[in-house]
């Protein structure tokens, strides 16, 4: 993520969206995939765009910052793959009050972003938006356990858990994410599991994703 001014070959989101760009980007993407499933394709797709979308803003919060991701101030560049490479921001971002709240955190990507983005997935690519809210959880989930301030001894160990158990978020929406990730314990282990499967074992030579999978048959592949 960086500024659009600097971003090499930066298309504008709403174009990109709007004018088979991104039909054209899940096209090359597919063809190193032959004869894979589109719904995989677009899948897989999301999982790099979620990435590169939540990661930054997340760790930017955390350290006092609210960065601009509103989709129509904001552009994207792609891999010669047709992946997504970086996206561009229109500015650096403003202060933000130190809150250390996930639910607050993800209020603006839930009411300024996401749902835009899931509705091109869901017409272009055809994967179920619950699906496409799962691809966005793992990374929020990533982003905000790995950003946790030392904790007390008594504190809950999954400190993004109220992202996925609260049914709604402080602006009174309803959560998307509700239910996305579940912390199962196996024998001695504690392991984080999605709820829906993000399709990639349907496109070849791409590695399972392991304990994390909503499928078991597919945890140990």
């Amino acid at each position: 993520m960086m500024l659009s001014a600097e971003l090499e070959g930066a298309i504008p989101l709403a174009d990109f969206f709007g004018s088979g760009g991104f039909c054209a980007a899940l096209d090359t993407y597919a063809a190193a995939h032959a004869g894979a499933d589109r719904r995989a394709v677009a899948s897989m797709w999301s999982l790099y765009y979620f990435s590169i979308l939540t990661i930054p803003y997340i760790v930017a919060r955390r350290a006092d910052c609210a960065l601009p991701i509103a989709v129509h101030d904001m552009t994207i560049a792609l891999a010669e793959d047709g992946l997504p490479r970086a996206l561009g921001l229109a500015g650096e971002g403003d202060w933000s009050d130190g809150n250390d709240d996930l639910l607050s955190f993800v209020v603006p990507l839930v009411s300024q972003h996401i749902p835009e983005i899931i509705s091109q997935l869901k017409a272009k690519g055809g994967i179920a938006p619950k699906l496409a809210w799962n691809n966005a959880a793992v990374y929020i989930d990533y982003a905000f356990n790995a950003t946790e301030r030392e904790r007390p001894a008594d504190a809950d160990a999954w400190a993004a858990r109220p992202l996925f158990t609260e049914p709604r978020l402080p602006d009174g929406s309803l959560n998307p994410f509700l239910g996305c990730l579940r912390h199962e314990i196996e024998g001695e282990q504690t392991v984080c599991r999605r709820k829906v499967c993000c399709l990639r074992y349907l496109l070849p030579g791409i590695p399972s994703c392991g304990e994390l999978c909503a499928l078991p048959a597919q945890r140990k592949q």
